[in-house]
């Protein structure tokens, strides 16, 4: 007989977990509260403007293939991915821009007329990162991580004491590296966890490192285009979602699943995977007595929680050949404005990320005008309490527009725009649930990732299991992708006779 797995939230774990377990036979609903899959990883179009809501680097392409090679789908059939390089372009508050290649020869030949020596430096830091990334993928991101067994035996003992965790990624890319600028470059692209760089661990330099070493991809349409292939693909191997669906309680007998209730009606299974926000799920849909001592209702709101992003959406009636896709502004100041986003400030000089589809995707680019995305790293609400009213919303957006007019060639942009938006903490608040509007979940500093993040199957409760941004592995589009594949596993090892 076939288990019925019930998936509350329709992110891309829950797509992706669904997929993996359909194709091992079992029965997968996903119930989401809104009318679109997705979750953070959205789309806005208005006024003939399409912008992705949120996620737009596509590390390791590969892992976002594999979910439908891994089930014998051919991915070409749903979506179409394309190898970007460059994978940046950087420039700087003092007028210098640097292309920061994937192909070796390119990025040594650009590094070397940036400055001499530069390459043998940066290639250095690629070759510690290459065992690195290995390491930490192979004895911690692919297992699940739910016993201390699995953190506490030799082999992966002998792992962390060659990984060397306890270094910052400032101090350990200041040992590496000499130039200030991809110093920062590498710190900035280090971020994307939403943790402090000068006080966090060295392995979230492995990021940029995956970049660089696995490439980075882009998929024609924008990331939503992924998300509309893996709904394609989990209801054509039979998975039913339940849209504008509301969650009230996850029902639990005996410390055992027996469904959900929503509205005035309960649906029935003994496995429920929860995909939405975690601290969420603690505080509203499971009781007490069912929850792990180390995060529960008592203490989850204790814990920490990474910075939050303000993303100024621009539709231009016009398109900049000077940016590629992924973009990086390094201002002046640059240590002092990124801790800014963990000590309660707006910075008035920021550093910024810029997402430039328009150049490479035509769907972002009609008769001529071009979609812009703009984000800025801040503090979530605990740290920094604003209701983001319109003069709040105005005194950020003044401060990028200020800032990316620093950039040659961009700055006539304001007259340039048709169209603008806004994300805000608020919005990751109020429409996400996500806690104080963090952006990346529980923060992943030493005592809150591995083992010691909250786990993917529940001790207490016999078919629940959890996976989003907040549990193993991590946050990423791409880790909890690889989670799902180990999610799905496990259940499967758990339900299989």
């Amino acid at each position: 007989m076939k288990k019925d797995v019930i998936i509350v939230g329709g992110g891309i774990g829950g797509l992706c977990s669904g997929i993996y377990l359909l194709h091992k036979g079992f029965n997968v609903t996903i119930v989401e509260q809104k009318e679109k899959l997705g979750g953070k990883i959205n789309i806005i179009e208005e006024e003939g403007f399409k912008f992705d809501l949120s996620a737009s680097i596509l590390m390791t392409p590969k892992i976002y293939t594999d979910v439908f090679e891994d089930v014998g789908k051919n991915y070409k059939d749903y979506f179409e991915i394309i190898n970007l390089d460059p994978l940046y372009k950087v420039f700087s508050y003092d007028k210098k821009s640097l292309l920061v290649y994937g192909d070796n020869n390119k990025v040594i030949n650009e590094f070397e007329k940036f400055e001499k020596g530069l390459s043998l430096d940066f290639m250095k830091f690629l070759s510690k990162s290459y065992e690195k990334y290995y390491l930490i993928k192979n004895d911690f991101l692919d297992k699940p991580m739910i016993n201390l067994k699995e953190l506490l035996n030799l082999n992966s003992i002998k792992s962390l004491i060659k990984i060397k965790p306890l270094s910052t990624t400032s101090n350990y890319l200041n040992k590496i590296i000499k130039n200030e600028i991809i110093i920062n470059y590498l710190i900035f692209s280090s971020m994307y966890i939403g943790v402090d760089p000068y006080k966090n661990s060295n392995i979230h330099t492995l990021i940029p490192a995956i970049s660089h070493l696995n490439g980075l991809g882009y998929i024609k349409g924008g990331m939503y285009k992924y998300i509309e292939s893996l709904e394609k693909l989990f209801k054509e191997l039979g998975g039913k979602v339940l849209n504008n669906t509301k969650v009230d309680k996850v029902l639990i007998e005996n410390n055992k699943i027996r469904g959900i209730k929503y509205k005035d009606n309960t649906l029935r299974s003994d496995i429920v995977i929860c995909n939405n926000d975690y601290t969420y799920t603690v505080k509203n849909l499971i009781d007490k007595k069912y929850l792990d001592k180390r995060y529960n209702k008592d203490n989850i709101e204790k814990k920490d929680y990474s910075c939050s992003v303000f993303i100024l959406y621009l539709g231009l009636d016009k398109t900049y050949d000077t940016l590629q896709v992924h973009n990086i502004y390094l201002n002046k100041d640059f240590k002092e404005s990124i801790q800014s986003a963990f000590k309660g400030i707006i910075p008035t000089n920021p550093s910024l990320y810029i997402y430039y589809p328009s150049i490479r995707d035509k769907s972002f680019c009609k008769n001529n005008k071009s979609s812009l995305n703009i984000m800025l790293r801040i503090p979530n609400l605990s740290l920094y309490k604003s209701d983001y009213n319109k003069e709040d919303i105005k005194k950020t957006r003044d401060i990028i527009i200020k800032t990316i007019k620093q950039i040659p060639s961009m700055e006539d942009i304001e007259k340039h725009i048709v169209y603008e938006n806004y994300l805000t903490p608020k919005t990751l608040e109020k429409d996400y649930n996500c806690y104080m509007g963090n952006a990346f979940g529980l923060s992943h500093k030493l005592l809150q990732n591995i083992y010691f993040r909250p786990h993917i199957k529940s001790k207490k409760v016999e078919g629940l299991y959890f996976l989003n941004a907040s549990t193993h592995p991590g946050n990423g589009a791409s880790v909890v992708i690889g989670g799902s594949k180990v999610l799905s596993e496990l259940i499967y090892k758990d339900y299989k006779k």
